[in-house]
């Protein structure tokens, strides 16, 4: 039977701007909102959505650079429209606002892919496990000690394995707070911290081994993320069990080729929300497979289900505060982790959600 046509429509493209629930903090930044920038492609009678957590830039790009090239492409051709558009930001640089721009379209053509060919999108990229664990993330640097333990405990206590809290802004306190976090959730779930690349190599390295006394497994950018050579110091000369991570702000392969190339992690991060969607990520998962690393898909829990269930090198998905939030605000159809772990939802085509425009429209900017 001949399959109908699927050729691109004009993409639309909506910004949202939403206040975050209390004021946030890191080792090295600060905010008081999230934007969302949502793509949605029609073509064969189905609409596709992806989306990235960008800035309002990101969107004008969408509209001005990245339209004309993607209407009228064949919707099942993914990478050709991905190259086109790799193409267009040439002049630009592909890295940053533009590999958010391209992530965003390119996670609304596997969504629209899967549909037309009324699949979930986990099966279009070919399932190797029915699940994939999450851990808790937030615990930020300006939360109270109460706001920090009742988070994580909150997560612990609902059966999710694994949680994450922010460290840096203050390194001499540093050590209380992850004493306080570790007392909150108990000696069975595993605690990790991120420092954002707040902290100098050495500073690093003496408080890798006071986050160790508290049984810290997961030490994520202790140092900048382009300090190769800091991270495999930290690698190499960590407590034993305590893994270092980095890899959030890749955009590209070469990024993260350099990084697995030169040791620096024990886990590698990746976000298709910024390094080329899911065909930027899935390409990263076969890196990982080619150095023997594990994956973890950072935020974006309900984006990066499907394909972090397709990669084999996926260990798990950052349960990032902010965006859960935001996911079960502005999209039907997103699920709540059962036994610490999102399962994709098979009886629904493509990535499973759809946009509530009618709820989001006070967030439109």
């Amino acid at each position: 039977m001949k399959r109908p046509d699927a050729s691109l429509q004009a993409p639309r493209v909506g910004v949202f701007k939403i206040p975050t629930d209390a004021p946030e903090s890191d080792g090295t930044l600060e905010w008081d909102s999230t934007t969302l920038v949502l793509v949605e492609l029609d073509a064969g009678g189905q609409r596709g959505i992806g989306y990235s957590y960008a800035d309002r830039a990101t969107g004008v790009l969408i509209r001005d650079m990245l339209a004309d090239v993607i209407e009228g492409r064949d919707a099942m051709d993914i990478a050709g429209t991905w190259w086109a558009m790799a193409a267009a930001v040439r002049n630009l640089g592909r890295r940053g606002i533009a590999a958010m721009a391209i992530s965003a379209v390119d996670n609304a053509l596997w969504d629209l892919k899967a549909k037309l060919l009324d699949v979930p999108l986990v099966k279009l990229l070919g399932a190797v496990r029915d699940a994939i664990p999450v851990y808790g993330s937030g615990g930020f640097t300006s939360y109270s000690n109460a706001q920090l333990c009742a988070q994580l405990a909150g997560w612990a206590n609902a059966g999710i394995a694994m949680v994450k809290m922010k460290v840096g802004r203050d390194p001499k306190d540093d050590p209380r707070r992850v004493r306080e976090a570790r007392s909150a959730i108990g000696d069975d779930a595993q605690l990790f911290v991120d420092a954002n690349g707040a902290y100098a190599r050495k500073q690093a390295l003496a408080l890798s081994h006071a986050f160790a006394d508290c049984g810290v497994r997961w030490f994520e950018e202790p140092v900048s993320s382009d300090d190769l050579a800091g991270l495999r110091m930290l690698r190499d000369r960590a407590p034993p069990g305590m893994q270092v991570a980095a890899g959030e702000y890749g955009y590209d392969g070469t990024y993260f080729r350099r990084m697995l190339e030169s040791g620096a992690v024990d886990v590698l991060q990746a976000d298709a929300t910024r390094c080329g969607g899911i065909s930027g990520f899935m390409r990263v998962a076969a890196l990982c497979d080619a150095f023997g690393i594990p994956l973890s898909a950072h935020c974006a829990p309900a984006l990066h289900m499907h394909p972090a269930c397709a990669a084999k090198a996926g260990r798990h998905i950052e349960y990032f505060h902010d965006h859960v939030r935001i996911e079960h605000m502005l999209f039907d159809g997103v699920p709540e982790p059962e036994g610490g772990r999102l399962h994709p939802d098979l009886s629904r085509p493509g990535a499973g959600i759809e946009f509530k425009h009618a709820d989001a429209r006070q967030f439109e900017i």
